[in-house]
């Protein structure tokens, strides 16, 4: 009995009202209303709650602005990562192939244009694939440099024969006389295929006096070659050839003896024994 009247009691209490009394400063009458103190006591657990639940709101609109902007940093920066392993990854396996060829000269032929924790350094590991593409793009560009040396050095005789007069002081066949050679002469057959020992562009092609119908190339990297006493030239001034290429056909224009061509190497501008050149083809 006891604890229902204190009950009752707790009840009348919480519905008392409470006289909120407003008086203006005009002279109008002043306003009283009353409000059950449970009213006000839920009206300030209400706004409170209320307050929490924007506060709260606020915190987390900004916390996930935030998480985005990360999200947005680091996918950009693992779609550039993706991107320079798998120009590694090309890389890798191009100079695969290049090594796989077995010899120097078949490779520069094919030459062509995270912590303990698990969590991940990017801006550590952007270092190493800094250095390591750096690395990787010196030595594509020392291999495209010893290319242009290898496809602009002269190797091997122009023509199918043997060298029947050798580079050097020589008896001339026709004077007699004794004279510097500045080439090597290379008996063959009339009309055998004269070709281009290095890949170049033809400088001249045309009739030079003693020397008959005669082709020079520039091949790059200070290497000229000429061909002396041909048939027939069959290319043109500007022309792009290559190694192999078929440029005239043998013969015994100009001052000679019998069909044969006239072969000179020149480097830096001056007539060089091509013998070197030759011999490292054989």
């Amino acid at each position: 009995m006891f604890k229902f009247q204190k009950i009752i009691q707790l009840w009348k209490r919480v519905f008392t009202p409470i006289t909120i009394l407003l008086i203006p400063h005009s002279k109008n009458r002043p306003l009283n209303f009353q409000v059950p103190f449970i009213g006000i006591f839920l009206t300030l657990l209400l706004s409170i709650s209320g307050f929490i639940y924007i506060f709260t709101m606020v915190v987390n609109t900004f916390e996930y602005y935030q998480m985005r902007e990360k999200l947005n940093y680091y996918s950009e920066q693992f779609l550039e990562l993706h991107s320079t392993i798998s120009s590694l990854k090309k890389a890798e396996y191009d100079f695969r192939k290049l090594f796989s060829l077995g010899s120097k000269e078949k490779v520069l032929e094919n030459v062509v244009d995270a912590s303990d924790s698990g969590s991940i350094d990017i801006e550590e590991l952007r270092k190493q694939i800094g250095k390591t593409v750096k690395t990787v793009r010196e030595i594509k560009d020392y291999l495209h440099i010893q290319r242009d040396i290898y496809k602009a050095t002269p190797r091997g005789l122009p023509v199918v024969g043997h060298i029947s007069s050798d580079y050097g002081n020589r008896i001339h066949p026709i004077t007699g006389k004794r004279e510097f050679h500045s080439g090597v002469d290379i008996s063959t057959t009339l009309g055998s295929c004269v070709r281009s020992t290095a890949d170049g562009i033809v400088i001249f092609s045309g009739r030079s006096a003693g020397s008959g119908n005669l082709i020079v190339i520039e091949h790059g990297r200070d290497f000229s070659t000429v061909y002396a006493h041909n048939k027939k030239n069959i290319v043109k001034v500007g022309q792009t050839v290559r190694r192999g290429d078929i440029i005239g056909y043998a013969g015994s224009t100009g001052n000679s003896t019998g069909p044969h061509v006239h072969y000179e190497v020149w480097k830096y501008g001056k007539h060089i024994n091509p013998d070197k050149f030759i011999l490292e083809a054989s």
